[in-house]
């Protein structure tokens, strides 16, 4: 498929596009069950006053909202899919708008589950758990809800709160809109003159070529772009923060990284020990700069410099088709029957291909029923065949927890998310590396992935430590402005990049485009997953089945326990910074393997 233009919609192909059919077969069957569940807040609200009166009428009540949620996240995920096919729609716009509203009235109706649970006597719950041996399903749910007890207000006060949703959700909503939809950039111009169309999803592919001209012109035609809308960039970002920090404290919350460390039962500690990990070996990520600036043989390194493959000659087009073949090939480690997944993925239209014009940019997977989606903008690069396969990582974990799990226990938690597609990751490499002998190709690889390392560990941790920043700066009542932000952002870009690297200014304002900021301290996952699927791929490869068993056992579960119990099944101990490290170790001794290959040529 060619790049040059961006499609539009209609252009697709419809094998290329997600099967949103097997949600709802038409815009129509929406509507009509969204029509059949606008009665589902006043339902919720006649169990009001009921929850504790016996056991039957408590799993009553948890098997209605099992119920619900069902419903309610099959219609939200046909709002949002198609809502992200093309943004410009205003149609599935209005769509996302009125699950987002019904779920808003949803919440208000159910502000009293909290509350009135939390008011059951331990000696009655006990009790009720005694005569009605069906609570045991909820047993999980009931003690993640009660350790929240000190954080849950009144009835009144979380009906506010939860009616508040809507407003709490709009910067994130405002930022992705903005971005995807009004925001357009000028034409990237290579070496010969040639225009280039720069969008968010091209922008990525742009900073690869070897032109670097084209990278220079991508990378200041997109900044300049947005330090045209600095201000309007940092409002909605200092909403968004404002937002947490006014939910923290009403729920008597430290800071808004507790708040969102607490609700997935994971240390603060661990935060901060990924943080002071990755500063102790920064050194390396600086001898890594200054490697790449030697290969590549220029006097000053920039930051749109630092994305191009080293190894040019082994560059090479990787079909859509070529990358789901390699990807099978590069994870039959995990056995037969996860193959047939991932190839029942790959033929049923579980994923929507290619970009075209309004489509939500980046990638992600939906953990939806019947099954999941996945979200591509492919490109034909080796960076676009692993991103496949981490997509499908994040699928199948989704698909074995649903079809394992029940309802309540079925969703994984946001800490163990990134885990399952890094390990994808990690596994395809570990093949491509073992398959080849060539050392130009070897050589390629190896820089590949040391740019996992940069992109996940460094970059992420980056990322964290500003979100980490901004917080702290909004909560000691300082104004977010735009000149804040791109100062801070500037320094600690520097601190991670080293001295070394010329003073590009335009990426003081690469906050402006990312959108993980609006995710509430999530992107430090990444970086943590990344060392525990390093851990985990490693133990794989060298233990075999029982390694694989334990795995998928860890794919299977769900939240049936707390994130770090789940991660000890898989092999690893997050309590430690010991995988960080661990894998900060790999990275350097790539680094000294690069080095020597490069010399050998």
């Amino acid at each position: 498929m060619s790049q040059e233009r961006i499609p539009k919609r209609t252009e697709l192909d419809p094998k290329d596009t997600w099967a949103t059919e097997d949600l709802f077969v038409s815009d129509e069957a929406w509507l009509t069950e969204f029509a059949n569940c606008s009665d589902i807040p006043e339902k919720l609200a006649a169990y009001k006053g009921t929850l504790g009166e016996s056991a039957e009428n408590l799993l009553a009540w948890l098997k209605f909202c099992d119920e619900v949620n069902l419903k309610l996240s099959r219609l939200a995920s046909y709002a949002h899919l198609k809502a992200d096919e093309d943004s410009a729609v205003s149609k599935y716009q209005d769509f996302r708008g009125k699950i987002a509203g019904l779920l808003a009235k949803v919440g208000a109706a159910s502000a009293f589950e909290e509350p009135e649970i939390m008011a059951i006597p331990q000696e009655k719950l006990e009790q009720f758990r005694k005569e009605e041996p069906g609570l045991a399903m909820y047993d999980r749910y009931l003690y993640k809800m009660l350790r929240r007890k000190e954080h849950v207000l009144s009835e009144a006060e979380e009906r506010i709160l939860a009616s508040a949703g809507e407003v709490c959700d709009s910067p994130d909503l405002i930022g992705s809109t903005f971005r995807n939809a009004d925001l357009k950039f000028p034409d990237a111009v290579d070496s010969e003159g040639k225009p280039h169309a720069l969008t968010a999803g091209s922008y990525a592919s742009l900073l690869q070529s070897p032109d670097r001209v084209l990278r220079e012109s991508a990378f200041k035609n997109t900044y300049h772009t947005y330090e045209q809308f600095r201000n309007t960039v940092a409002a909605i970002l200092n909403a968004q923060m404002k937002q947490l920090i006014f939910n923290a404290r009403t729920r008597k919350f430290d800071s808004s990284l507790e708040a969102a460390l607490f609700r997935n039962e994971v240390p603060v500690s661990v935060y901060h020990n990924l943080i002071e990990a990755v500063h102790a070996n920064m050194d390396t990520l600086h001898r890594y700069m200054d490697l790449r600036k030697k290969l590549m043989g220029v006097d000053e390194l920039h930051m749109y410099d630092i994305y191009v493959p080293l190894v040019t000659e082994s560059d090479q087009e990787i079909t859509f088709e070529q990358a789901k073949e390699t990807v099978l090939e590069g994870l039959a480690v995990l056995g037969e029957d996860y193959l047939d997944v991932l190839r029942e993925g790959f033929t049923h239209r579980w994923i929507d291909v290619y970009e075209n014009e309004g489509k939500r940019s980046g990638a992600y997977s939906s953990g939806a029923r019947p099954h999941p989606y996945v979200l591509l903008n492919h490109k034909n690069t080796l960076d676009s065949q692993f991103t496949l396969a981490h997509e499908m990582g994040h699928a199948l974990h989704s698909y074995f927890s649903k079809k394992t799990q029940p309802v309540v226990n079925s969703q994984y938690v946001i800490f163990v998310a990134e885990v399952a597609s890094t390990c994808n990751e990690v596994l395809l490499m570990k093949h491509l590396l073992a398959k080849t002998e060539d050392k130009q190709e070897r050589a390629y690889l190896i820089n590949y992935f040391l740019e996992q390392f940069r992109t996940t560990l460094y970059r992420q941790t980056q990322f964290a430590e500003f979100e980490m920043m901004m917080s702290q700066k909004a909560e000691a009542g300082e104004e977010l402005t735009a000149d804040l932000l791109c100062d801070m952002y500037y320094q600690l870009n520097r601190e991670y990049y080293g001295e070394n690297m010329a003073e590009d200014r335009e990426i003081a304002i690469e906050w402006g485009r990312v959108p993980h900021f609006f995710y509430d301290f999530y992107v430090f996952q990444y970086a943590t997953g990344f060392s525990a699927a390093v851990a985990i791929a490693n133990r794989i490869l060298e233990k075999g089945e029982e390694a694989v068993k334990d795995y998928r056992t860890f794919l299977s579960s769900g939240g049936s326990q707390d994130p770090i119990s789940l991660l000890k099944i898989a092999g690893v101990d997050m309590t430690t910074a010991q995988p960080v490290n661990d894998a900060l170790k790999l990275f350097n001794e790539l680094i000294s393997e690069m080095e020597s290959l490069m010399e050998e040529k």
